[in-house]
């Protein structure tokens, strides 16, 4: 008898839906999202689609969940239900995300910004105090680095590269959405060859460094949705984008400038010679809030 409930209960909100309140569509979203996602995620789906769709914060979400939602707002639900099911990241169901306390748009062309890439912001902005300097941020996707640093160095000059020009499209309305003045550039930097215009204090980077043999460990809503061109990087050569960053930085940052990466967790003694190699002083490696060795910078 137990058994042919759960069936019933796994049939009925698997095919006859109900999305008229948000404690209804809490519970078809735990049942149906399950076998992919922790009941705490799920919970914070709902959330995350209730204030962008209804304007709701969470003790709104709490104190409205028996009220009834009208057809287009229970439509949405649906429709992004039968998105997460598809491992599409709830950022891009939504089109934004925030970094650093500011608002980014996001697509299926820029990565969603990572909690690890705002600890190397906190690094690089306790480093610095002063405000006239000049910054190029290599691989901007989003533009969250540089708009953030921006934001909080507002008398810096930041330059940013990208081989995308759809990124750069995303990034430079993402500037724009959070007033902030950026020089975003079309540039592959595995084919810059030249000196820079002005020399620099600061080179930050958080280049493609996934291996290939890592693949089979990621989750399908990166593997499927993100961009591979921001992601993933050949077996025989892993560190290209570093070695060529690296030597840039050396030629065009200041004596006294440095060199920030964002970098492979399995690679950070390889990282650390790579820049010993190269004549940086005062090379440091960082873990990340997850323990793993994420972050480097190098004094020029």
């Amino acid at each position: 008898m137990r058994l042919f409930l759960n069936i019933y209960r796994y049939l009925l909100t698997k095919y006859i839906i109900v999305y008229n309140t948000l404690q209804q569509i809490t519970s078809t979203y735990k049942n149906r999202l399950q076998s992919i996602y922790d009941e705490n995620e799920i919970r914070n789906f709902v959330t995350i689609l209730a204030l962008y769709e209804l304007g709701y914060t969470k003790i709104d979400c709490m104190m409205n969940a028996s009220n009834e939602l009208n057809k287009s707002d229970a439509d949405f639900f649906k429709h992004s239900l039968e998105k997460l099911e598809q491992n599409i990241p709830i950022q891009q169901i939504t089109g934004e995300t925030e970094f650093y306390g500011l608002p980014f748009k996001v697509s299926k062309d820029v990565l969603i910004p990572r909690p690890e890439t705002e600890e190397l912001v906190e690094w690089i902005l306790k480093d610095n105090t002063n405000k006239h300097i000049n910054i190029l941020d290599i691989g901007t996707g989003s533009g969250c680095i540089p708009i953030t640093l921006k934001q909080h160095l507002p008398d810096a000059k930041v330059t940013s590269w990208d081989v995308s020009e759809n990124a750069l499209e995303i990034a430079n309305h993402n500037a724009m959405i959070n007033n902030t003045e950026v020089a975003f550039e079309h540039q592959d930097v595995l084919k810059f060859d030249g000196a820079l215009p002005n020399q620099l204090d600061i080179v930050v980077s958080n280049p493609p460094y996934i291996r290939e043999l890592e693949k089979e460990w990621m989750h399908d809503n990166v593997l499927d949705h993100e961009p591979h061109l921001a992601l993933f990087v050949s077996d025989s050569d892993p560190l290209i984008f570093y070695r060529k960053i690296a030597q840039l930085a050396k030629a065009n940052l200041k004596f006294g400038g440095t060199l920030y990466f964002e970098i492979n967790e399995a690679l950070g003694k390889e990282m650390i010679d790579l820049l010993n190699n190269l004549g940086f002083n005062n090379v440091e490696l960082r873990k990340d809030l997850f323990g793993k060795d994420r972050m480097l910078k190098g004094i020029a």
